[in-house]
């Protein structure tokens, strides 16, 4: 039978903490929703026949792409647009063979009449957004489109962008990103439905209404008035596109989303490749939060306006609440304390979870993509998976940005991989795992654990709820590892040899079976100290309830006993600070002085005023007992010796990794003998 105690002082902090975040991310959670509305009114926007043809400069910021490169500059040259018109701006910051390849390329397009320029610059101060500020002392022309490397413009995209251009308070048209390779593994179909998300929900709600929109990096066109009029290209945050896009709407510039013109690009296969873009996309909109939002508030806009800018640069804050709600559910379910919206009725609970999420998103799915939204359906699944591991690596990317580190733009590596059957192993530009890892792991055994508190705590239907996160957590974490195992064979440009390569491959084994193993062992380590220590404190809490309510001498006298046997017989899980009522010496003794007091009732009439006076006490005693009981289990989560073990599992993996950057440092002293 499921029973539920009074929280105790942290218990209650814990459960309004709960609640909090849990209030806060219903709040985002249905402002996504209200842009799903929004994105449903039908409304075209305009777009005009060009009777004169523009001059458009095209900027292609590329560092260290030499895989994809070519493909890009090739894409824009075969625009069916004048290259007279055309002036195409290669911003090759590349320090590899990409500078080689780009420089031959433009050459010869040079020879085919093309105005494009291989623009280099001696630092990459500013990253892309100083170059995209450099090259505008050569821009031509009245409006600047962008691409980043992993783009394929298609032929017509110049015409058909230029044309939306029909007001002259549109300052940008953002066109929709397509995915070259969205099947190629269930990381890029995740990938693939979240961008679609944004692009035909948030875009084209809020190109549709008075809302700010953003620039999503490439893909668009701006008018270069609109770029010079709202301050340029800032270096201050690592989103310079969505800083520059509020900047120029807090001027009154008017930014609309195209869905049909759609632009294919590459998504990352590569899992350390998709946590690195994530974590940009997630600083960044802090830094943005921290550098605009009073400029928001002040400015004179609508309030509806200045509301969804603080939730769209704000929202990825969501993922550290996430975090914290995941820490705290299992202490509440070990607590007893009642999580269900309804009490008594968890079918309400679990139904409320299904409304506010799967069936929401299905319907959506349904509505998005029609006829094939089915096949979508399992990418939903997989997004699922993928975002709520992905918690982790984005609330280390928004306390970056609130402690103001300083900013590092790492592009996003791509490989040049279009089809299922392309392997980018081989290749360069490949991520290793980074220590984020380690904390996707422990999050991971914690999941576990809290899993079984939710069975053992006689919570089952929250074990799924906890599993979600914990299988996400996993599933980042494999790949993270697996995707940063040594190449192959030898690439074109490297000549490691076969027994260093031999060997690096050994280490990464050694690594996976190693974090395997230990994931394995916390897991059993986690069971068994739960088991032992908190799940008897838990039956001792359920039997002084029963004792609570009853009044049979020979049933309380049983289950006193029984208590007894479950408790520690002396010492104090609280170290720091310790009370009496966290003792367990204590407890015993109350035990055994209510076992005395049930004894000597047993003997007199249940009618006497002896009986009833001795129940009285016997009764209370079990309740001070539960409550001293429901202080004292948070902290045998913390125990010294749970505490112990934590630090030794956690120092074995961080010496793996020294093992690992050690070898990796020892192949990239072979690259740099053999170039």
């Amino acid at each position: 039978m499921l029973t539920h105690t009074v929280p105790t002082p942290l218990t209650e902090f814990l459960w309004n903490l709960f609640i909090g975040t849990a209030l806060v991310i219903t709040l985002y959670t249905c402002n996504f929703y209200y842009l799903v509305f929004l994105a449903r009114q039908k409304k075209k926007t305009k777009s005009v026949e060009l009777k004169e043809v523009p001059t458009v400069t095209i900027q292609l910021p590329i560092y260290n792409e030499k895989y994809v490169a070519a493909r890009l500059v090739n894409a824009v040259c075969a625009q069916d647009y004048p290259k007279e018109k055309m002036c195409i701006q290669v911003l090759d910051d590349s320090d590899d063979d990409t500078y080689e390849i780009l420089e031959g390329l433009v050459n010869d397009y040079k020879k085919k009449g093309f105005d494009i320029m291989h623009v280099t610059r001696t630092d990459r101060k500013g990253y892309k957004a100083g170059a995209l500020r450099n090259a505008m002392r050569f821009a031509k022309g009245e409006f600047v489109a962008i691409f980043d490397a992993d783009f394929i413009p298609p032929a017509w995209f110049m015409r058909k962008a230029l044309s939306y251009f029909c007001k002259p308070e549109i300052g940008l048209v953002q066109c929709r990103w397509g995915h070259v390779n969205e099947r190629y593994s269930a990381l890029t179909m995740a990938q693939a439905l979240s961008l679609d998300f944004h692009f035909l929900i948030e875009q084209k709600a809020k190109s549709n209404s008075h809302l700010f929109m953003n620039f999503n990096g490439t893909a668009g066109v701006w008018r270069r008035e609109c770029i010079e009029d709202s301050g340029g290209w800032h270096t201050a945050t690592l989103v310079e596109d969505l800083d520059l896009s509020y900047r120029a709407q807090m001027k009154g510039w008017k930014c609309v989303f195209i869905p049909d013109i759609v632009v294919d690009a590459e998504l990352p296969v590569q899992m350390n490749a998709a946590k690195r873009q994530q974590f940009r996309w997630a600083k960044g909109s802090i830094q943005c939060a921290i550098k605009l939002l009073g400029d928001v508030a002040i400015k004179r806009i609508p309030i509806e306006t200045k509301i969804q800018a603080f939730v769209q640069l704000t929202r990825h804050i969501a993922f550290p609440l996430m975090l914290m709600q995941f820490l705290i559910l299992p202490v509440l379910l070990a607590s007893k304390i009642n999580l269900y919206i309804v009490s008594g009725l968890p079918a309400i609970t679990v139904l409320a979870y299904l409304a506010m999420g799967p069936f929401v998103y299905i319907m959506i799915i349904r509505d998005l993509y029609h006829a094939s939204w089915r096949s979508k359906v399992l990418s939903y699944f997989y997004m699922v998976f993928y975002s709520a591991g992905m918690a982790v690596n984005n609330t280390v990317a928004v306390f970056d940005a609130l402690f103001g580190k300083k900013n590092e733009f790492l592009r996003t590596p791509k490989f040049g991989i279009v089809n299922k059957t392309d392997d980018w192993r081989d290749k360069a530009y490949a991520l290793p795992f980074t220590k984020t890892t380690l904390l996707e792991i422990f999050f991971g055994v914690y999941g576990v654990v809290g899993i079984f508190i939710a069975i053992f705590s006689e919570n089952p239907l929250f074990a799924p709820i906890i599993g979600i996160q914990t299988t996400g957590f996993f599933y980042i974490a494999y790949l993270s590892i697996s995707h940063s195992a040594s190449r192959k064979g030898k690439s074109r440009n490297m000549a490691v040899p076969s027994g260093t390569q031999r060997m690096a491959n050994n280490y990464y084994k050694f690594a996976m079976g190693g974090i395997m193993g230990l994931i394995v062992l916390g897991v059993v380590m986690a069971f068994e100290e739960y088991s032992t220590t908190i799940y008897p404190l838990d039956q001792a809490r359920g039997l002084l309830s029963r004792i609570q309510a009853t009044s049979d001498p020979q049933s309380i006298h049983n289950e006193i006993e029984a208590v007894k046997t479950l408790l520690p017989a002396s010492g104090n899980p609280v170290w720091i600070f310790p009370t009496e009522e966290t003792d367990f010496g204590k407890m015993q003794r109350d035990l055994s002085y209510m076992l005395g007091t049930v004894d000597k009732i047993s003997t007199t009439s249940g009618d006497s005023a002896a009986f009833h006076a001795g129940m009285l006490n016997v009764h209370g005693e079990a309740t001070a007992l539960v409550f001293n009981l429901l202080d004292a289990t948070p902290y045998m989560y913390v125990s010294i010796s749970n505490m112990l073990f934590g630090c030794i599992w956690v120092a074995v993996i961080i010496g793996i990794f020294a093992v690992l950057k050690r070898k990796r440092e020892r192949l990239r002293a072979y690259d740099v003998e053999d170039n």
